[in-house]
């Protein structure tokens, strides 16, 4: 692959900006919008790509799945309701800055972390392509039972404030995402006769309702978003606070990349996707942060770490739709859909009959994230005006659109009736102090989880100690057991520095 093979494929895709523009426009609508998703939108618009040349359809699609993981993480960060289940762990960081004044600096952080991540992992992505390729072949079902259960040690990491009350939401959720057909012998559980849930709590709702609803009703309670200490503050941001967010993201630059790589090979295992990725982000940020008790605070590395993890998603998921011709989420599968509609073949026979193809879908990321940059990020001075309007105003308008949202996906009233109960739940929640985000969690790992150890077990004929079978598995699992250690000898260490600083404050 020499260099201007490459060159002429970067001059190709920015000859597509028409494409890659609208695709970029309306990936920004369904982002914000909570509950809408870019698969959902791509499968409406998919007649609209198939008459398209097979590079405009794909530089359409690539610009629209971009910027939907960019998009969710704005309501994230001004409302608390992610629009994707990625801008989730957003919510942690992102809102508390908002409460205090700093929207426009947590938006320029998303999007810079966003534009800055999601490059970092395409490049990464073209240069190291054959070797990224196989990476998901030595994830079978024992190491990816592990990656959940890594999944499930974030339950303890968000809830640090109170490990108790997290642990109850944590195993709650677990107990939510019971709910459904027994992947085993199909028997269903905890449905109360409902045959919506047959196939287990749709995690659009769950969302809605724990996120989007509960935090509407709490804003019922105050006036405006902003605390009213901070919001005439907050009326005078201007540029200097656009460049002060830039700033902020640049100080955490190696944070952005290393993050935004863990994104890339949770984007390419099978089912693990942006939220996992994430919230394994947010976790590690913290974990080896100096300065952990900052986190949920509003801290800007709370903000960068799943921004940039979210972006380096949307490369990893497209390697083993080309390399190997396997869908890893419903995104790929579309995608699959639209080369093989042109006869392509997909697989390692693509990047040797249509190199410009292969290629290039890569190529038409790394512009579509440039484009993001000089497009998106002086946005965040206007978008954060939001945050004034009066909560009066501001609650209707967001629980029609949710309701909305709701309902899209599978298209039952009964969805609209499951969020409201979770916005119930998230509301009591939130007013005796339980995470929703734990809670969250174990909706979104319990189903996972399940799947993958049963397959593992089946493998193993029923012996558990096949979990230990593997020798990348059993590497996953110390890493498992460090990240519940660790934090727990640094807040030893930090008690042992203050009782001897205190000790030596009697003695002086």
């Amino acid at each position: 692959m020499s260099d201007g093979f490459i060159f002429g494929l970067f001059v190709q895709s920015f000859g597509l900006w028409w494409a890659i523009v609208p695709g970029m426009l309306i990936g920004l609508a369904v982002g914000i919008l909570p509950g809408f998703s870019a698969q959902n939108t791509l499968i409406i618009l998919m007649p609209l790509m198939l008459t398209m040349s097979v590079e405009a359809g794909t530089a359409f699609m690539i610009g629209l799945y971009c910027t939907t993981q960019l998009g969710g993480g704005i309501p994230a960060i001004l409302f608390n309701m992610p629009g994707e289940g990625g801008a989730a762990a957003t919510t942690l960081d992102g809102y508390p800055m908002t409460q205090k004044g700093q929207a426009q600096q947590a938006l320029v952080c998303c999007f810079a972390a966003s534009a800055f991540g999601g490059l970092v992992t395409t490049l990464a992505t073209l240069a190291l392509l054959p070797w990224l390729s196989q990476l998901g072949m030595y994830f079978k079902s024992v190491e990816m039972v592990v990656v959940m259960v890594f999944g499930l040690t974030l339950i303890a990491a968000v809830a640090s404030r109170d490990l108790f009350k997290g642990l109850i939401a944590g195993f709650t959720g677990l107990m939510i995402g019971a709910i459904g057909a027994d992947p085993v012998f199909g028997t269903a559980r905890a449905t109360f006769g409902f045959l919506e849930l047959y196939d287990g709590v749709p995690l659009i709702p769950a969302l809605i309702g724990l996120f989007a609803i509960s935090e509407a009703l709490e804003m019922l309670e105050q006036e405006t978003v902003v605390r009213a200490d901070k919001l005439e503050e907050a009326k005078k941001a201007d540029w200097k606070d656009t460049f002060d967010g830039m700033w902020m993201m640049l100080r955490y630059w190696w944070q952005t990349i290393w993050t935004s790589m863990i994104g890339l090979v949770i984007g390419i295992l099978p089912g693990a996707g942006s939220t996992v990725a994430a919230f394994m982000a947010y976790h590690y940020s913290k974990l080896l942060s100096k300065t952990p008790e900052l986190y949920g605070t509003g801290h800007p590395p709370g903000v960068i770490a799943p921004e940039s993890a979210n972006n380096g998603v949307t490369s990893g998921t497209l390697i083993p739709v080309l390399a190997l011709g396997i869908p890893g989420g419903t995104t790929g599968a579309i995608m699959m859909v639209v080369l093989t509609y042109h006869g392509l073949v997909l697989g390692p026979r693509l990047f040797i009959e249509k190199p410009q193809v292969a290629y290039g879908v890569f190529v038409q990321m790394a512009v579509c994230y440039f484009f993001m940059a000089i497009m998106i990020l002086p946005l965040a001075r206007y978008m954060s005006r939001v945050v004034w309007v009066p909560t009066k105003f501001l609650v209707p308008m967001i629980l029609s659109l949710v309701a909305v949202a709701a309902f899209s996906e599978r298209e039952y009233i009964f969805d609209m009736g499951l969020a409201l109960v979770f916005g119930v739940i998230g509301y009591i929640a939130r007013k005796t102090r339980y995470e929703v985000t734990a809670m969250l969690i174990g909706v979104l790992m319990g189903p996972l989880l399940e799947t993958y150890l049963l397959r593992a077990l089946r493998i193993g004929q029923g012996d558990w100690t096949v979990l230990f079978s593997s020798t990348l598995g059993n590497v996953l699992w110390v890493m498992v057991a460090l990240s519940l250690i660790l934090p727990w000898i640094r807040s030893r260490q930090k008690e042992g520095v203050l009782a001897q600083s205190q000790q030596a404050g009697y003695e002086s």
